[in-house]
């Protein structure tokens, strides 16, 4: 089943459930229907369906409780360390490591997405995040693969440089991943997700990233028992992969040059898709302006 949130003309969100190339409208948000999605699909597919093209597709969970994203994929680790002058460290393979980012920043699918404010080398992430169905906490992977409750493409847009200026401070990343991420266009449940889907994006219409899904060192059961631990995940959360190998342009400007692989800049337009999840296709736009935090530092 492919489940998404829109919005009507008149604000209204509504949760759906597709069939063919029709929404049909559930009742309540998506998050509270996540504990026993077939129930919500029969209701659901018992109404009239809505033209997707009338509507705006928002992130499936519009404001997650939290998001984790990993860095789970061995080849993207490899070669963004090489870039940044750094080595993988041996602790990489004993633990999938994550950090929090801003369930406020997150946009749909075709939403534009403004260029991190004082940021000139702006990023895309190519990604997938697993959506947790239920509540738990100090899971098993066995138990942990049981909570999700679907998929759903993901980017993590960073800006390369505030990104490596903030973490020499040992802290972060901060304001190198906080102004935006995407989600959408719809979240698909986990019986329907190819394992070794094929994941792309390009920039412009340029190919730029190619990997698979199932090239994942950490699995998304391994990550949310260690999401779990010690704490609890709860339904709604994004669960997010990190980046697929080749699936930035820092690792692409590290291997063939920063002149074939420029960073993002306002009018830009970049397509990242995934096997069965779908496509997010936003343009790229101006950011706000830097606000001095003190007048010296202006």
């Amino acid at each position: 089943m492919r489940w998404s949130t829109y919005a009507e003309a008149d604000g209204t969100v509504r949760a759906a459930v597709w069939e063919g190339d029709r929404l049909h409208p559930a009742d309540g948000a998506l998050v509270d229907l996540l504990g026993d999605l077939p129930a919500a699909a029969d209701r659901a597919l018992a109404r009239p369906g809505v033209d997707p093209a009338a509507v705006t597709l928002l992130p499936p969970v519009p404001r997650p409780p939290s998001i984790r994203d990993f860095m789970a994929f061995e080849e993207h680790v490899v070669t963004a360390s090489a870039a940044i002058g750094l080595t993988v460290d041996p602790l990489w393979y004993s633990r999938p490591v994550f950090y929090f980012t801003n369930p406020a920043a997150l946009r749909g699918a075709h939403d534009p997405v403004p260029v991190s404010p004082g940021s000139a080398a702006f990023d895309y992430e190519l990604e997938v995040a697993a959506v947790i169905g239920r509540e738990g906490a100090d899971l098993t992977p066995e138990e942990a693969a049981e909570h999700i409750a679907g998929y759903t493409l993901f980017c993590d847009w960073s800006a390369r440089d505030l990104q490596g200026e903030e973490m020499k401070l040992n802290l972060g990343p901060a304001k190198g991943k906080d102004s935006a991420s995407s989600c959408g266009p719809w979240m698909l449940t986990p019986d329907e997700l190819p394992a070794a889907a094929a994941m792309t994006a390009s920039v412009n219409g340029t190919p730029y990233s190619a990997g698979r899904l199932d090239a994942l060192y950490w699995s998304f059961a391994e990550m949310i028992a260690y999401a779990s631990r010690g704490t609890r995940v709860v339904p709604g959360d994004l669960i997010g992969s990190g980046t697929v190998g080749t699936g930035c342009i820092l690792e692409l400007s590290r291997v063939h040059g920063a002149a074939a692989y420029p960073y993002l800049v306002p009018g830009d337009r970049v397509r990242l898709e995934v096997e069965g999840l779908g496509a997010i296709d936003a343009p790229v736009v101006p950011g706000a302006l830097v606000h001095p935090l003190r007048k010296e530092l202006a």
